[in-house]
């Protein structure tokens, strides 16, 4: 690797931690850090299965710096369908089929935000798949949805 090439990582490296810091502090300064790892520590497919309120929390209290992202435009998580199954391992886990509310609904980031969104909540042990309602794409022109479709990383279904 190149001068440059260390320089650019190091730089790299030094901003992931600064937005990173700068999210997790707006989303204590927003969110009751006991409450939120109270519901980390819910059971997704519990609160599922009882139909309790506190999915969508429990859900967003899963999300890293995109969490701060989603607050401040006053956005969320949709759940647009759900759905349990059992892996060949024996394991329950779910699929989940979201949407967002709020300002997110139109903003250019969304293909990032998307991306996010995902990534944290797979690394949940109890959710196996995250897919985005495809209804989401009629919120972008034809460029953003062709970018978010080609590059954003993430799958669109019909629900």
């Amino acid at each position: 690797m190149g001068d440059e090439d260390e320089l650019a990582s190091a730089y790299r490296l030094q901003i992931e931690s600064a937005i990173s810091n700068e999210a997790q502090k707006r989303i204590a300064e927003k969110h009751n850090p006991e409450e939120l790892q109270r519901l980390r520590e819910l059971s997704i497919i519990s609160l599922y299965r009882t139909e309790n309120p506190d999915l969508i929390p429990a859900l967003m209290s899963r999300l890293g710096s995109v969490r701060a992202a989603l607050d401040g435009h006053g956005g969320g998580l949709l759940i647009s369908s759900i759905s349990e199954e059992k892996l060949n391992s024996g394991l329950q886990v779910i699929s989940l089929v979201i949407s967002l509310d709020g300002a997110c609904i139109s903003c250019g980031a969304a293909p990032g935000t998307l991306k996010g969104i995902q990534d944290d909540l797979l690394m949940d042990d109890e959710i196996v798949s995250i897919q985005f309602d495809s209804s989401m794409l009629d919120w972008f022109d034809e460029i953003q949805r062709e970018f978010i479709l080609k590059f954003g990383g993430v799958s669109f279904v019909e629900v």
